[in-house]
């Protein structure tokens, strides 16, 4: 048998036109994204369905729209049973709700409020993001260290093999970027982003987030979730909170994460959400497993 587990997109997955087939479809999708525009106290649904892209891609409207799109689509499958999941930074909430720790009412509040608070971050404490190809991960790391002379920089997601992200101040990122040229990386490509997410720069946004999550209710969860921040499983309602905490300046430890659930047996993985950038990182990451998307109501029909 194989072992099923669910994975969530997070921010850059998102597409002017989402989840409106998913809307028009299910009347059980209908209200749940009529009941995230009441909870985010913004017309999110019209934003995901119409855009403009712009606006879409505004911190505060593009998380909540990935969580809502990913979230919707998992509570319409019926027969798949996961026995673990993850998601990529923002999907780590998706997973969270997926198991059961977290309700889908809170969970939209929390990722809006999130959002919010990166965004704003990203404003009071201007910073950027790059990535960077072909070069191994302590070889990144040590490129790090030395630009930080320059200004914050560390590593924010180890995506795949060959794949890291770096992010930080201005001065430290393009430091940063300059030194992994010298020491062999294939390509180094700033990313267009609004703040320098899983940096020290986002401390502001993850205090602010720490007063939500104290107000909000996290149970254990039904399977495990493996942590951005460990790349490890977590079930523990204590634990699930203080990660999520840590996550907003941690790294994604994503190559790890996905490696750690094959060992654990998982076989076959599902992306649920907009796009398909976990499915080709899994690829990447190891070729011989199953991996799926769930995207469009087209995808989910199969399974209701």
């Amino acid at each position: 048998m194989s072992k099923i587990a669910f994975l969530f997109p997070g921010q850059g997955a998102q597409y002017v036109g989402m989840a409106k087939d998913l809307y028009d479809n299910s009347p059980e999708a209908k209200e749940m994204i009529r009941t995230a525009d009441e909870a985010v106290g913004a017309n999110l649904s019209n934003i995901m369905f119409n855009g403009p892209e712009d606006l879409l891609k505004q911190t505060e409207f593009t998380q909540p729209a990935i969580f809502l799109h990913s979230v919707v689509l998992a509570s319409l499958i019926r027969t798949l049973q996961p026995e673990a999941a993850a998601g990529h930074s923002l999907g780590e909430y998706s997973a969270l709700v997926s198991a059961g720790a977290i309700q889908f009412y809170d969970a939209i509040k929390l990722v809006r409020e999130r959002g919010k608070a990166m965004q704003q971050s990203g404003i009071d404490n201007p910073g950027t993001m790059a990535a960077i190809l072909s070069l191994n991960p302590n070889v990144v790391e040590e490129a790090c260290r030395e630009a930080s002379v320059e200004g914050i920089v560390q590593c924010a997601n180890f995506n795949s093999p060959g794949q890291i992200v770096i992010s930080g101040s201005i001065p430290g990122v393009k430091k940063g970027m300059e030194i992994c040229k010298a020491k062999g990386a294939k390509l180094v490509k700033e990313l267009v982003v609004s703040g320098a997410f899983h940096s020290p720069l986002m401390q502001p946004a993850k205090d602010k987030l720490k007063a939500a999550l104290d107000l909000s209710n996290i149970y254990d969860a039904k399977f495990p979730v493996y942590a951005n921040v460990t790349a490890k499983p977590v079930t523990m309602k204590d634990e699930i909170k203080n990660l999520l905490f840590e996550q907003v300046t941690s790294p994604v430890r994503w190559e790890e994460t996905i490696i750690n659930m094959i060992n654990d047996g998982a076989d076959e993985f599902y992306e649920i959400g907009p796009g398909k950038v976990l499915q080709g990182l899994v690829k990447r990451i190891n070729p011989d497993v199953k991996c799926f998307g769930i995207d469009k109501f087209n995808d989910v029909e199969k399974y209701l």
